[in-house]
């Protein structure tokens, strides 16, 4: 659409006094907006003040030309919206940090301005600051670096800077004024002086800030003044704005606020004379709020959320799945509407108002601002936005109704709790009572607080209705109480499980079958979060999108990257334990999964620990560390209880020195760095614990340094390795380097692999080995597919038998490995289904019989429908079938009889 300036300037002159004065007033400037040269026009206006000695002056100059330069490029449709907004708030910064520097420089004039600063919100801070703005700005110092008199108390010096701030934007001269400037939202605003310590802020952010502060800092910046200063404290912050675990509770405290904002906007209930653009319902604030609420609740987790402007809030929503892409085009661009209507209000009289004139000549003449007929057509359109907006707003805030109750076992309306109890079916329910009594008498940390009785309160009914559904009641209850004990709060828990009731049942199951999972969430009961989302019953991706998912951190923060890996493989893990539970995948598929989560995070923690690593040490020349995966991992298929066996190496010359500042001689130096690595992958941190790691495959074994050069490497397993040794590396497979030293690690695998042996001497050394661990290890239980005769230690042994006598089927997947050899009529194939039952249930079991018994009924159940069968005699039949398939090639192997 071609910008018609002079209709803009027409519409302007008729219907908008203050732009027809600011037109009269600067006729040259009116001139070149006549003629549509808007780059000229923005070019004048931001030099208006320039050559002004007085700051304050200056400042008014550029925001006159500036108003009006915005407002006709808006009218004639030649600036968008956030054109308009985006250069009205670049001018808040630039009048700020001109303030502040004036402010310091009246009482130390040679000073260089420093330790003062502006956070800007809101708005401002989003950028999207409205025609006739107020600013917003928190105001702070430090005492160390503001510059003063010697004599000055630093927070005195403070105060005549902020003073000085507010005294040069928002005093009215003839030349009007530059932004009217509202202190209010500074910590505990009605006693805290205009500037506030830094220190003293954090500690009230930390300590004792308000839920809306929250929703305040979700668009602060920091916009002017010493602004490396305000970074550094935003991101101090940053946990108090973005908490980890999803927050339920900010739908009921922003629901509030929301209740109280209308209750008390003045004017119109519904569109008509007097209404509030802003306040009222379906108005801007509920776009906003809107929007807010989302990131409150999913931002701490998802830090794509983290966005200051309202419009990309919105589509970064729908991109991630939280809300349908229809509703964030309905809301933004019914938002953008709302702002263009707001800027005809305030160029009429440049006042900050939000409100639709109470006369109808009035709203006519905003309406004909705008290029619409009349003041009918404005409201008929107004009433269709709030409307769409309203409503959307009031399904999420106001209308946040529970989903049902997640069992069919319904409360009884009155009663004592022992007897909701008995109508439930628990045993002996009076001695159960008072257990659950005793939960709330101060005993439960997670308890002790009003509000935290409130919120259990709130679910216990449903709570206790889906734990006496549970597959094992009893059990259920236990770990439930047990979840509590170990919980310091659990009102998050609490609120989310009233906000999504349906999860009860799904935690009466976890806890009642999984005990692994049970304990991980006594240790992190947000692990619960990511299972309100159907992506949590989806499968992990690659490993590359899983490092980048992982990757998500602050890159100087070399404690929060491991906290992020930790936390995101923790979340990833539980919800594949919740997938083997509710049988929505293949245990197989999840074993895949947890082997990729395993390998992303081994890439990511590696690269940082080696990027901390060189700060201090640099790197050697011509090398590099090399990571070779083996056992389950090197096969990719992981179980819930598999640690991860690893072999460090490193390429180059062992004789070379590292180039940084303290340097180390190459073998130190890896040594070093790989107890660096292993410590990020294994040592517990705030975000609890993540792998296992086992390097006792290293060619200097057990009590060895953990790292080997390339060569020495290759010389071991040419010249000194044992078997078993060369067995283990059939599962071996390189999983972090360049892709030259990778390559060159592969081939030397691949080379020890192939070369010619002896067949009796091979054999004879498997099944020693065998015999040996069958002695010292032997099965744990009737359910130990793994270690039990016939189970998948002896078809390892078998494919590393066959692999190494023939060299071929080198893969180190063992699946792939017996389909090859099978190709190659080297193994039965009916091997290829006894391994993926074996391996399929040793998934599985991990989590429902960690102990390799046969669990109670319920667990039996989930191992069945897990496994794909629909009895457990037809799993035990499977399984018993698959050993028996291991036997009879191992007898046609080895000529030895197995006992299973």
């Amino acid at each position: 659409m071609t910008a018609d300036w002079k209709g803009a300037i027409d519409r302007a002159r008729a219907h908008a006094p203050y732009l027809a004065g600011a037109l009269d007033r600067l006729p040259e400037l009116a001139e070149i907006l006549a003629a549509g040269n808007e780059a000229e026009a923005l070019a004048r206006a931001r030099a208006a003040g320039r050559g002004v000695t007085d700051v304050g002056a200056a400042l008014r100059r550029e925001k006159q030309a500036l108003a009006l330069t915005l407002a006709i490029g808006d009218l004639a449709g030649a600036f968008p919206l956030l054109r308009v907004t985006g250069e009205l708030s670049a001018f808040a910064d630039r009048a700020l940090d001109a303030a502040i520097a004036e402010g310091i420089r009246r009482r130390v004039p040679d000073a260089r301005p420093a330790g003062f600063l502006a956070l800007a919100l809101g708005k401002h801070g989003a950028r999207e600051l409205n025609y006739s703005s107020d600013i917003d700005p928190i105001l702070l110092f430090d005492p160390e670096a503001l510059p003063r008199r010697e004599r000055d108390d630093p927070g005195e010096a403070a105060q005549r800077v902020a003073r000085a701030v507010v005294e040069t934007l928002a005093k009215v001269t003839d030349e009007g004024y530059v932004f009217r400037v509202d202190l209010r939202l500074r910590p505990a605003s009605e006693v805290s002086p205009l500037a506030i310590s830094i220190d003293g802020a954090l500690t009230h952010y930390e300590s004792s800030a308000l839920a809306w502060e929250r929703a305040a800092f979700i668009r602060a910046r920091a916009c002017a003044g010493d602004v490396a200063a305000g970074e550094a404290f935003l991101a101090a912050i940053r946990p108090f704005v973005w908490r980890k675990s999803l927050d339920f509770g900010a739908i009921a405290e922003i629901g509030r606020l929301t209740t109280q904002i209308r209750a008390n906007t003045r004017g119109s209930r519904e569109v008509g004379p007097g209404f509030d653009l802003k306040k009222g319902r379906g108005g801007i604030r509920e776009v906003e709020f809107y929007a807010q609420t989302h990131q409150l609740i999913h931002g701490g987790r998802n830090p794509d959320l983290r966005l200051r402007g309202t419009r990309e809030t919105l589509d970064a929503l729908a991109h991630a799945g939280l809300i349908p892409a229809s509703e964030a085009q309905a809301l933004g661009e019914c938002y953008d509407r709302l702002r263009t209507i707001e800027h005809r209000l305030q160029m009429v009289q440049d006042h900050q108002t939000h409100s639709i004139p109470i006369k109808a000549e009035a709203i006519d003449e905003v309406a004909r601002l705008d290029g619409l007929p009349d003041g009918k057509a404005l409201l008929d359109e107004l009433a269709q936005i709030t409307d769409t907006v309203g409503e959307r707003y009031d399904r999420l805030i106001m209308a946040n109704t529970p989903e049902g109750p997640p069992t069919s076992v319904a409360m009884p309306a009155q009663g004592t709790l022992a007897e909701q109890l008995e109508h439930l079916g628990f045993d002996d329910p009076d001695a159960l009572a008072g257990r659950i009594i005793g939960w709330e008498s101060g005993r439960m940390r997670a308890l002790r607080s009003d509000a935290a009785r409130n919120a259990f309160e709130a679910i216990r009914s449903d709570l206790l209705a889906a734990l006496a559904a549970a597959p094992e009641p009893e059990r259920a209850l236990l770990r439930w109480e047990q979840l509590l004990n170990n919980l310091p709060s659990a009102i998050n828990l609490f609120r989310l499980l009233e906000a999504r009731p349906a999860l009860l049942e799904r935690l009466a199951r976890i806890l009642s079958l999984a005990p692994p999972l049970a304990d991980a969430l006594a240790r992190r009961a947000d692990l619960l979060d990511p299972l309100i989302d159907a992506s949590a019953f989806e499968l992990p991706g690659d490993v590359a999108s899983l490092i980048a998912e992982f990757s998500r951190f602050e890159p100087d923060d070399y404690e929060r990257i491991l906290d992020t890996v930790r936390r995101k493989v923790g979340e990833m893990r539980f919800a594949l334990g919740v997938q083997l539970i509710e049988g929505v995948n293949d245990p197989l598929a999840i074993g895949r999964g947890l082997a990729r989560i395993a390998e992303a995070a081994n890439r990511v923690l590696t690269e940082a620990t080696i990027e901390e690593f060189r700060r201090s040490h640099g790197q050697v020349p011509e090398s590099e560390l090399l990571v070779l995966g083996l056992g389950r991992l090197g096969g990719g298929v992981l179980t819930h209880a598999s640690d991860l066996d690893l072999v460090y190496l490193f390429s180059g010359s062992h004789a070379r020195e590292s180039d940084g500042r303290r340097p180390l001689g190459a073998t130190l130096y890896y040594n070093r760095l790989c107890q660096r690595v292993i410590a990020a992958l294994s040592v517990p941190t705030a975000e609890g614990a993540l792998y296992d790691v086992d390097t006792r495959l290293r060619p200097s074994g057990e009590q060895g340094p953990p790292a080997a050069s390339l060569e020495s490497f290759a010389r071991y397993q040419e010249e000194q390795a044992w078997t078993w040794e060369h067995m283990a590396l059939c599962r071996a497979r390189p999983l972090f380097g360049s892709g030259g030293a990778r390559a060159a690690l592969a081939g030397i695998v691949h080379k020890v692999l192939t070369r010619k042996r002896d067949p009796e001497r091979l054999r004879a050394d498997v099944l020693d080995m065998r015999g040996t661990m069958a002695r010292h290890k032997p099965g744990k239980g009737p359910l130990d597919v793994k270690l039990s005769r016939g189970g998948l230690v002896d078809l390892e042994f078998l494919v590393h038998f066959i692999q190494l006598r023939e060299g071929k089927g080198l893969a180190p997947d063992l699946g792939e490995a017996l389909r090859l050899l099978s190709e190659a009529g080297l193994l039965p194939a009916g091997l290829i289904e006894a391994h993926d039952v074996l391996t399929r249930f040793l998934v599985a079991a991990r989590l429902l019989a960690p102990d390799s018994q046969v669990p109670l009924e319920a667990a039996c159940m989930a191992l069945e429908r897990a496994c794909g069968y629909g009895a457990w005699h037809e799993l035990e039949t499977a399984l018993r079938q698959a050993r028996a398939q291991v036997a009879r090639a191992w007898q046609a192997a080895f000529d030895e009889t197995l006992e299973i």
